[in-house]
Parts: structure tokens; sequence; C-alpha cells
């Protein structure tokens, strides 16, 4: 990399509403572990909100004059189906950026067209509907929202028998439910190609029968939730997991290059009670808050968050 002696960087993130919720402060909680990194490798940095004023927002940038930006923005607009737009206008200006592009993010972010390039890879992902002819009565299925992570918006009270489902919202869509273990494998650049990490299984402990095993909102931000406080992440396994888990990593290296990600990824999945391994969502640009997932599954592989970002940084150039 260049002499990082006086290097300059901008930490890219979406602004937040007036009132934020607990997902929406915790990208400042991600600018912080970057920023601390960023000490550690010799950089100073700097914050910035993302502007849909693209004269003013690049003059900006043009006045700090980064070496790279390093992109955390997840919304545009407050919606994440937009958040592509950020490394759109970092690409239409040459302006080098952490992370994925432009249309690995738009992919990514839409998940009913991730799920349609999966199929084409002959990657399987559970079945859908965007529209209640297409649904099966007889199959069980979940409400998801095509555009947004993070489970925002996905509720035990979204799942319903087939025969249940009148309509479904513009801008959302019914996904078959696959009743089974969930689980989260995160994907790293490294000087050899990408690091697929240790799996992680999200385990559902003293859910009753009737309570959905899914990792929801509540179970993602609310820490006063059950779900919150009963779901708990996992890299311990037995060895009859050991085949499943391989398949696990192999189908997540399949992923980033299908869908060309950049820096760093999480893939999530459902298995099947008869062990079929169903990809439910690819996410480019993941959470690095100190708490996320990928963070986790990095100490379990060893790796500092110095050393995480730097291999961030290291993969800019790629694109």
């Amino acid at each position: 990399m260049m002499n990082q002696d006086t290097k300059q960087v901008i930490i890219l993130h979406n602004p937040l509403s007036p009132n934020p919720t607990e997902d929406e402060r915790d990208v400042l909680d991600q600018a912080h572990l970057v920023k601390e990194a960023l000490k550690e490798l010799g950089y100073h940095s700097q914050r910035m909100e993302f502007n849909l004023n693209i004269p003013w927002f690049i003059d900006g940038i043009r006045k700090v004059d980064p070496a790279f930006i390093f992109n955390l923005v997840e919304t545009v607009d407050g919606r994440g189906k937009l958040s592509f737009m950020a490394p759109a206008i970092l690409e239409s200006r040459d302006i080098r950026f952490s992370g994925s592009g432009s249309t690995a993010m738009f992919l990514t972010t839409d998940k009913v067209t991730t799920k349609k390039i999966l199929r084409s890879e002959h990657i399987a992902t559970p079945n859908w509907a965007t529209t209640s002819e297409a649904i099966e009565p007889a199959k069980e299925y979940i409400l998801k929202p095509i555009s947004e992570d993070g489970s925002v918006g996905i509720t035990d009270e979204l799942i319903y028998m087939g025969n249940r489902i009148e309509h479904i919202p513009e801008d959302w869509f019914a996904e078959e439910f696959i009743q089974g273990r969930e689980f989260n494998v995160s994907v790293l650049a490294g000087t050899r190609g990408p690091e697929v990490l240790p799996p992680a299984e999200m385990r559902f402990r003293n859910y009753t029968e009737d309570r959905p095993r899914i990792l929801g909102y509540k179970a993602k931000w609310d820490s006063d939730s059950f779900e919150y406080k009963n779901t708990v992440r996992s890299f311990a396994f037995e060895a009859k997991d050991a085949s499943l888990l391989a398949e696990l990593k192999r189908i997540s290296a399949q992923c980033w290059s299908a869908f060309g990600l950049i820096g760093y990824a999480r893939v999530d999945f459902r298995i099947s009670n008869e062990g079929i391994p169903y990809v439910i969502e690819i996410n480019a640009n993941p959470c690095i808050s100190p708490d996320s997932g990928f963070i986790a599954a990095c100490e379990q592989a060893g790796l500092g968050n110095t050393e995480v970002i730097k291999r961030i940084i290291d993969d800019i150039d790629r694109k």
C-alpha cells in the first residue's frame, strides 16, 4: 500500500433520522471500530454523512482529498434499496472506496433479484412468490421486505400457511419457510482470494413449538425481548456437522464469485430437515460493529479488528 503517514480517509455513512432506532445507531459503532483500526494503520480519518446533493457531496470529498473512502452507507433517504447509490456516485467520479461496488450492492439489496441469480448459478434458495396467485396453499411462507437488511421488518407474525395469504404488499415477497437450523457464514478478502471464516449457527433456546425459530428484528435489536435473550450465536459443532460446514463454506465462496463481492460479505442459510442448505440472503458490506456476527467470525479465525480493516482496504483496487 501507499505511504500512510499523512493519508486522509473519509468514513462515509448514512445520516441518522431525528429519533434513530437501534439498527440505525449501529452504523456509528461500526464507524468507531473503523476509525480505531485506521488509526492503528497510520491513517487520519473523519466521518462524513452521505448526501444526495451530489455537487456539495463531491466538493466535500475533494476538499479532504482522501486516499480512499471507507463506505458504511446502509440506506439512502432512509431506504436500503437505494444504498447502491453511494458507491455508484463514487465510481462515477473515480473515487476509491472500500467494499463492494454499485452493481453488487444493487443485486444483493434486492432479495428477489438475488434469488434469481442464485437459481441461475444452481445455488439452492427457497421458493418465493411476489403475487398471491403464485402461492402454494399447503406450504408455509414468511413475508419479507424485498430491500431491507438487518432483519428490518421481519417478525414471527409474518409466517403464514399459503392458504391464508390473500395479498402480498408492494415491495414485499413471500418466501417458503424452511423449518430447520440457521447459519451465517462470513467471507473476508485475503492475499490469496476470499477467506471463508468459521460458520456460526444461530441457536434458538427455550423456544416453544409455537414460536417460530427465526432471526427477526427483535432477536437482533430488542435487548429486552425474549428473542434477543434466547437467540445465541455458536461456533461449537459436533463432528457429524463437518460435511455440512464444509458445504456451507463452499457455497459461500461460490456466492462471493457469482456476485462479484469485494472486501467482505456474509451469507445467511437455512438448513432443511433433510439437510439441504438454502441461501436466504447475501450481505455485501455486512455490519462490522464490535458485537456483529462478522467480527465474531473474524475473532474465531484469530483476526483482530485492525487486520480485518487492513484486508478490506487492500481489496479496494480489485474493483
